[in-house]
Order: C-alpha cells, then sequence, then structure tokens
C-alpha cells in the first residue's frame, strides 16, 4: 500500500473510530470489543486505576498496543509529545504525571479524534494539554521543544517511518528520550501472509521488522536503541481470522508463530557536548 493510500485508509478508519467512540461504542475495527478497544491488540493495556481516572469515551476511543506512559518513567516538569494521540487517552495520563508544571502535546491529523480528545480533556479537568492537529511526519513544534515522545502503535501506519523518526529526533531536546509502542515483526514472515497478519494485528499494514526499526533509529541519530517486547501474538490467537482469510492455521503457524510482538521502542537524543573555552578544558 503506497504512502498516500495508508494514510488516507488510517485517517478513515480513525475517524469512524472516533465517531463510535463519541457515540457511546467502542473504536475497534473489528467487532468483539471491550471497553478497553478491540482485540487482539488493546485488551487490558490500562490498569483498573488509570482506567477510572479517564472519560469512559477516551478508553473506548483507545486503538493502542500498549501503554506508553506507564513505561516512559515520565517525570514532573518533562513536555511529552504523543504522536497519533486519538482520543487523548494517553495524552491525559501524560499530563497527570508531569503534573502542573509539565505539559503534554497530542498530535493527530483526524478532525473527528482531536474533536473526542479535547472532550475528553475537558472531562479530566486536565489544563496543561494541548492537542494539534498535523501529519506526525510533519510535526508543527519547532526544534528541540520536548523532553519525551510516546507513541501507541501509529509509527507502524506510517507510509514513510524514516520522516517520521528525523521529525521526532528534531522536536526532542538534546539528552530527550524517544518512548514508544508499536507493532514490530521478529525474522522473515512470507509477504502474504505477513500482510494477513498485519490486518490483523493492526487494521493496516506496516508494521517494521525489530532489526529494521533498530537501523531507521539510528540513521535518524538516536542511540541507546531497546526494543523489549511487552507481548508477542501466538497463532492461537489468530486462527479464527486465519481460516477466515482462507489460511490454514496448521500449515502457516510455524511460519508466524510468535513473530509479531508489541514492543517497547526506547532511544534517546544524544545529549549536546560542552564547549572547550578554556585553558584547562581541553587535551
Amino acid at each position: 500500500m503506497s504512502e498516500p493510500n495508508i494514510q488516507e485508509a488510517a485517517k478513515q478508519k480513525y475517524g469512524e473510530a472516533a465517531k463510535r467512540a463519541a457515540s457511546g461504542g467502542t473504536a475497534c475495527c473489528g467487532g468483539g470489543a471491550s471497553l478497553s478497544g478491540c482485540d487482539p491488540i488493546t485488551k487490558d493495556l490500562y490498569s483498573d486505576a488509570e482506567k477510572g481516572a479517564l472519560p469512559e469515551k477516551a478508553v473506548a476511543a483507545s486503538l493502542g498496543c500498549g501503554n506508553p506512559t506507564a513505561l516512559a518513567k515520565l517525570q514532573p516538569g518533562e513536555v511529552v509529545l504523543d504522536l497519533g494521540s486519538g482520543g487523548g487517552v494517553d495524552v491525559i495520563l501524560s499530563a497527570k504525571r508531569v503534573g502542573p508544571t509539565g505539559k503534554a502535546y497530542g498530535l493527530d491529523m483526524t478532525d473527528e479524534m482531536l474533536a473526542l480528545a479535547r472532550e475528553n480533556q475537558k472531562k479530566a479537568g486536565v489544563t496543561n494539554v494541548e492537542f494539534l492537529k498535523g501529519a506526525i511526519e510533519n510535526v508543527p513544534l519547532p526544534d528541540n521543544t520536548v523532553d519525551v515522545i510516546i507513541s501507541n502503535c501509529v509509527i507502524n501506519l506510517s507510509g514513510d517511518k524514516d520522516r517520521v523518526l528525523a521529525e521526532a529526533f528534531r522536536v526532542l531536546k538534546p539528552g530527550g528520550r524517544f518512548a514508544v509502542s508499536d507493532v514490530v515483526v521478529r525474522g522473515d514472515v512470507p509477504a502474504d501472509i505477513r500482510k494477513s497478519m498485519e490486518l490483523w494485528v493492526g487494521c493496516i499494514a506496516g508494521a517494521l521488522e525489530e532489526n529494521e526499526y533498530r537501523e531507521k533509529l539510528a540513521l535518524a541519530g538516536f542511540e541507546s536503541i531497546e526494543v523489549e517486547a511487552t507481548r508477542v501474538y501466538r497463532v492461537d490467537e489468530a486462527r479464527e481470522f486465519l481460516e477466515a482469510a482462507g489460511l490454514d492455521p496448521e500449515t502457516v503457524g510455524p511460519q508466524i508463530d510468535g513473530k509479531f510482538i508489541s514492543a517497547f521502542v526506547r532511544a534517546v537524543k544524544p545529549a549536546a557536548k560542552s564547549i572547550c573555552c578554556g585553558p584547562t578544558c581541553c587535551p
């Protein structure tokens, strides 16, 4: 799927999800959803305490695959940017974690999601939040603006991931942290089977292979790169979907079992180097 088609499909998908959540339903793209979203990737991501502090429509609109706000270890006073903020769950949670001296930005390209997120912000009573309209490939913030970038299974939907990571690097302050949840592929998977599995775990194809993700982060300038699996998808979970897609679980199972994961991807923008300005500070 080409970049414009991926972006348009994602925009349509999330616009429809926002409408369903706003009307009291769930954002699930495939039916069979609980309050926390749709199986298999969006189930049980947030603790009861976290969900209890959020508007119900915010939780219903969640289409992520992880809980980056918990894993990013946000600190009071930090400035956070959520790429693809959706209904605002992770932005609101981030705002609470960084406190009144910090700030949380949410970036989304879908009008319906932005409207829902702002409604959820009001209901949650958080004021240190700002939602921005735009694409994650072109972040509408100046260089060196934020301390932490989070995202919840949105980067995999981009048709130009190199641009996304370059933009993330640009807006991070020196020493800033990249801390996102994403769907990642481990190892080789046949193209036709990979396409079907990506539809299952992410509704729209686009996940990077783990080593490719590492390489792209390094190319963008990041260091201290880590990819930590937070959930491994097994063939038994996808059996019904594979059969409906005309694939034999017994045949394709060994080729896909454990190769699709939800991962927490960490990286750091190098800190600014000090400038030598005296006769004793240089060798």
